[in-house]
């Protein structure tokens, strides 16, 4: 056999050798890859996804610690609480899904620009808030509560976004008592999906009370526009 065969085979053998490598390491390394690249917040975590993380967590009365940034051990035993409560994984790290039930959005999420992506996380949480606040009542009233955060967002005294209304501060009950996390009923999708798509029951109302559980005297001054089940809807 003459060295420039000999030298062939070698020099094919390394290349072998070195696609063999090449697989193996991307097969490996790939899903480490892709979990590292998931949006994720874990002990350890800083920042000012941190403090919306505690922010909430200390409204819903898991978290009882300061809200500065820090993940430590307080938020991740308040975390795990919270995902108990909700029938998410029980870990302690507040991924998409952690995220997603507690109403924030991550900035890599929010940058995509996709649109699909934005209209899928409005449908979940006005899904919820629907579900929260008037499950039980009228099918049209259920619709009528979405379009209600719809109204508000195109009334410049109110936040422009979905989210930002629901999350307004003290703007509705089931926020303040956790009920936006109840058990999510089909109705309450298909509500949010036909408010999304136009339908306002309301009439155009941005307020809506029972008047059986009501506290504020102010609200009641409000003019009523027409009543659904349970609920009031206002100007």
């Amino acid at each position: 056999m003459t060295k420039k065969i000999l030298k062939v085979r070698r020099e094919a053998i390394c290349a072998l050798m070195i696609i063999i490598t090449y697989v193996s390491t991307t097969l490996y390394v790939s899903p480490y890859n892709n979990a590292v690249n998931a949006v994720a917040y874990y002990y350890g975590s800083k920042g000012g996804v941190v403090s919306q993380i505690q922010s909430k967590l200390k409204a819903w009365y898991y978290y009882s610690g300061s809200v500065d940034g820090v993940y430590g051990y307080g938020t991740f035993t308040a975390v795990k609480k919270f995902q108990a409560k909700n029938g998410l994984k029980v870990d302690g790290v507040v991924g998409d899904s952690t995220l997603q039930a507690l109403g924030i959005y991550s900035a890599k999420a929010s940058s995509t620009g996709n649109s699909n992506s934005s209209s899928n996380q409005d449908v979940t949480l006005l899904s919820r808030l629907i579900n929260g606040e008037a499950r039980g009542e009228p099918y049209e009233g259920q619709v009528a509560v979405g379009a209600v955060i719809l109204n508000r967002t195109r009334d410049p005294r109110f936040p422009s976004t979905i989210a930002g209304v629901i999350y307004q501060p003290g703007a509705f009950t089931a926020i303040v008592d956790g009920q936006i996390h109840a058990n999510m009923e089909q109705n309450s999708i298909r509500a949010a999906r036909d408010a999304l798509n136009g339908w306002d029951p309301s009439g155009g109302a941005i307020y809506y009370f029972n008047p059986s559980t009501a506290t504020s005297a102010w609200i009641w001054s409000r003019p009523l526009i027409k009543v659904i089940g349970s609920h009031r809807f206002c100007k």
